[in-house]
């Protein structure tokens, strides 16, 4: 027989501070520390179209690595139809071994939305399954929730959404080929688009960092349409401070700290140069007083 596990219970589409602390609760007892993911976002199968991804799937399970917790993988169309009562049986008793169940206060599972936390501790005591309930993480004085991180990132306020994401929000996506106008300009740029699905924060310049073969640089990124330059696709485009190597086909982690200025038009391109420069100044700045001291 399988080693009883702890299982976190939940939609963990952006392992925001809310989600970890659900996932403290598995580190009781002599369980295996798990957490029970869809396959596929339950609103895309519901209403044919998931909210924006705040983090990748690869990212994810590396995060869930590194905390030493397990994925259990289900398909939501699977489940969709199952009562309640008939979800914790077959799925996470039967097939999944739970000896521990943590969850939110706002969890909700089964047909129609039907379990919540009180029928869920009625279910565990009947089957001598022990229940985690964790208290809501709440910051600024709301519940932290990946529907406000979306919105902070949305209005450009970074330093909001990173509290309520307990990390910088990051994205790690393959390098590609650009025009080479930063190089032109002095400033050599990483290029990377974003996927379709995932989240698309204010159009601006932010203060990043990346980590190059262990060494973390400070950097500044344009995320927009470059209206300098006048570009139709919607890039990520950063310029690592003290950084010189060839990154194309990597995919290096950008993290975004803070918000710098919105995107603007210059009317040369010595202009820009010179805001560029200005601009990595900033964030260098941010880096020293935010991440150096980390290392």
């Amino acid at each position: 027989m399988d080693k009883p596990r702890a299982i976190a219970l939940g939609t963990f589409d952006g392992l925001h501070r809310g989600h970890w602390e659900v996932f403290n609760g598995t580190k009781q007892g002599a369980f295996t520390p798990s957490v029970l993911l869809f396959s596929e976002h339950p609103a895309a199968v519901l209403a044919n179209a998931a909210p924006p991804a705040l983090c990748t799937a690869q990212k994810r399970e590396t995060l869930l690595a590194a905390a030493g917790i397990e994925p259990l993988y289900v398909d939501f169309r699977e489940i969709m139809a199952l009562s309640a009562r008939a979800f914790f049986e077959e799925i996470l008793v039967k097939r999944f071994s739970a000896g521990l169940l943590c969850c939110g206060e706002n969890y909700t599972f089964g047909k129609g939305k039907s379990g919540n936390p009180a029928v869920l501790k009625a279910l565990c005591d009947e089957y001598g399954v022990r229940l985690c309930v964790a208290e809501t993480v709440t910051i600024g004085g709301a519940p932290v929730s990946s529907t406000r991180i979306r919105q902070a990132l949305a209005q450009g306020k970074i330093e909001t959404a990173n509290r309520m994401l307990g990390r910088p929000f990051s994205y790690a996506f393959p390098v590609v080929e650009g025009d080479k106008r930063g190089r032109k300009l002095h400033f050599p740029t990483v290029n990377q688009f974003f996927p379709d699905g995932f989240v698309q924060p204010k159009f601006g310049v932010y203060a990043s960092f990346a980590e190059i073969d262990g060494k973390r640089y400070p950097a500044v990124t344009n995320f927009g349409a470059r209206p300098t330059i006048g570009t139709k696709t919607v890039r990520s485009e950063t310029y690592l401070v003290g950084f010189s190597g060839d990154l194309y086909g990597q995919s290096p982690e950008i993290q975004w700290l803070s918000y710098l200025r919105p995107e603007r038009k210059f009317d040369t391109l010595a202009d820009l140069q010179a805001a560029i420069a200005n601009d990595a100044a900033r964030a260098e700045e941010i880096f020293k007083n935010t991440i150096a001291n980390e290392i």
